[in-house]
């Protein structure tokens, strides 16, 4: 949605879609799940095929930024919702100036050192509306936001994570990590997560917009603590696997340090399937640099009832990031069914 100014200059609210001409289809209602870079690069990709768009995003931040309010205030962590609204903002000179202005980071010698300037209007508007959906929404206009941010839960949350490797002497004694930067860059390997509280609140809005959705996209990014955390909320995993709107899982480019050490693409898989086994996935989108062994994604995908796109995502530069157009291009083929056959050797054919 695009806004409509004000007379002060400023959005009074989104201007509805006109309805689609002769020939054309409505574009598809979309929910995105995640948390910073990962879902910043769905979004980027997807505000390129529908104006429907919602981005649900974890809470479970606790550093830096983030962390220092949340402790602080007892907000939510503001730092991934302020990365998702600049994804979506209006591609005008005024949307991304207010982009620009939102994450923009203050270096100084005192308290500020480090705060986003996003993360600090966004607390501002909780405090003043007490109400953090309506002050994501307030930021939504001001950047002509292009969809809408919704928290994954009303409340802030803590993971926890079993880690092996951790115990000198002894490789198989687990260790329970807590919080999102422990568990980030802990130097075991993560077996499990889980969510504290293991069954907060989530707003109805979040749970409507599951419901309504033609499609979810869950990743990419930080597999245990952006990803997984979204199918261990209660309220959301039901509504996932209620919802008759197909899910489509985004592979990352690369493993993380920490996280996803030594994990295989189709591993990504067999870990999302033992934390959430009634989940129903349609399709998985992999690049073919990050796939070693096709027949064995394609294997893994099939349980989990999805079929693979292999598509080349990423910029191509050598480093794991994802090129927006190029997403853009493999979620619509997703979404018209168009997957094409997948060789061998792992490269896509068909149209």
């Amino acid at each position: 949605m695009t806004a409509r100014p004000g007379a002060a200059g400023l959005p009074t609210g989104p201007v509805p879609l006109g309805a689609p001409g002769p020939g054309q289809r409505t574009a598809p209602s979309v929910v995105a799940l995640g948390g910073g870079h990962g879902l910043s690069a769905s979004l980027s990709a997807l505000r390129h095929l529908t104006d429907r768009l919602t981005a649900v995003v974890t809470v479970a931040d606790d550093g830096g930024s983030s962390g220092r309010l949340r402790r602080e205030l007892g907000v939510l962590p503001p730092g991934d919702l302020r990365m998702a609204l600049s994804a979506l903002c209006d591609d005008s000179e005024w949307g991304r100036t207010w982009r620009d202005v939102l994450q923009h980071r203050f270096a100084s010698e005192g308290s500020l050192h480090q705060h986003a300037t996003g993360n600090l209007l966004i607390a501002t508007l909780w405090d003043l509306l007490d109400d953090p959906v309506a002050g994501l929404d307030w930021v939504g206009r001001l950047l002509g936001a292009r969809g809408r941010v919704l928290p994954m839960a009303a409340v802030p949350l803590d993971i926890e994570a079993d880690v092996l490797g951790l115990v000198p002497g002894d490789d198989d004694a687990p260790t329970s990590v807590r919080g999102q930067v422990a568990v980030a860059s802990t130097t075991g390997r993560v077996t499990a997560v889980r969510l504290v509280p293991s069954d907060p609140p989530v707003r109805p809005e979040v749970l409507e917009a599951i419901a309504a959705a033609d499609w979810v996209v869950l990743g990419p990014g930080s597999w245990f603590t952006s990803v997984l955390p979204h199918l261990l909320v209660p309220a959301l995993a039901d509504a996932l696997t209620s919802t008759a709107a197909r899910l489509c899982v985004t592979l990352n480019l690369a493993v993380e340090s920490g996280e996803t050490d030594g994990f295989s693409a189709e591993a990504h898989l067999e870990v999302l399937a033992a934390h959430a086994p009634s989940l129903r996935v349609d399709a998985v989108v992999a690049d073919p640099v990050a796939v070693g062994d096709p027949h064995a994604l394609s294997e893994a995908a099939a349980d989990l009832g999805a079929r693979v796109l292999l598509r080349q995502v990423s910029l191509g530069d050598g480093t794991p990031r994802h090129d927006a157009l190029r997403l853009a291009a493999a979620y619509r083929d997703v979404f018209g069914g168009s997957y094409g056959d997948v060789d061998p050797r792992g490269a896509p054919g068909g149209p």
